[in-house]
């Protein structure tokens, strides 16, 4: 007898479920989106997936909707604005990072053509597809994301710790971590 298919365990809010159904895992290749989700990834550092996920679309409207040539050019007035801003994290060392995060992404872009090209080199262009049946012994980093995190650094960006990087991997598809119980593991391994 075939067993139901069940979603990963861990999104339990509405905003969670729909995240998880329609983006989580997915091959990301562009490079707006590809910020944004790093900068995400950054601002929830220390928070829960979730306070990040309902303050998304006022880090849209706050950052430019993650235009990274605004963002690189961001001064002193646009800085104290974001930290007034009550639909964002107010981190101090956050907000600074996500400005020299924009920097450093159009370096890495003039560098590699695009961000894409250069994030999704660290697994050979093709997403890592593991296939867990359970979230017990999910590992938060990995060897490519100790690579990644140590690279990232090197080139000047900011809260891209190891850790910060496996969950950006998981977030872009370029590793697929839905159990095999879950509809979106098939669906995201058939997706490049």
């Amino acid at each position: 007898m075939k067993t139901a298919a069940r979603r990963c365990p861990w999104p339990k809010t509405p905003l969670d479920i729909a995240y998880h159904d329609a983006e989580w895992g997915v091959p990301e290749h562009d490079d707006r989106a590809l910020f944004e989700l790093l900068t995400l990834e950054g601002a929830q550092a220390g928070l829960s997936w979730s306070i990040v996920l309902r303050k998304r679309e006022s880090y849209r409207a706050a950052f430019d909707g993650f235009d990274v040539k605004k963002i690189a050019a961001y001064g002193a007035r646009k800085t104290r604005a974001l930290l007034a801003d009550p639909g964002i994290v107010r981190n101090r060392l956050k907000v600074a990072a996500t400005i020299a995060n924009a920097q450093a992404f159009l370096a890495v872009q003039r560098e590699y053509g695009s961000f894409d090209r250069y994030i999704w080199g660290f697994v050979g262009g093709r997403p890592q597809v593991n296939r867990r049946r359970s979230l017990r012994g999910l590992p938060g980093r990995s060897a490519v994301s100790d690579a990644m995190s140590a690279d990232l650094r090197r080139r000047g960006f900011r809260f891209v710790g190891s850790t910060i990087c496996y969950a950006y991997m998981q977030a872009t598809g370029m590793v697929n971590d839905h159990l095999v119980t879950c509809p979106r593991h098939a669906a995201c391994a058939r997706r490049r």
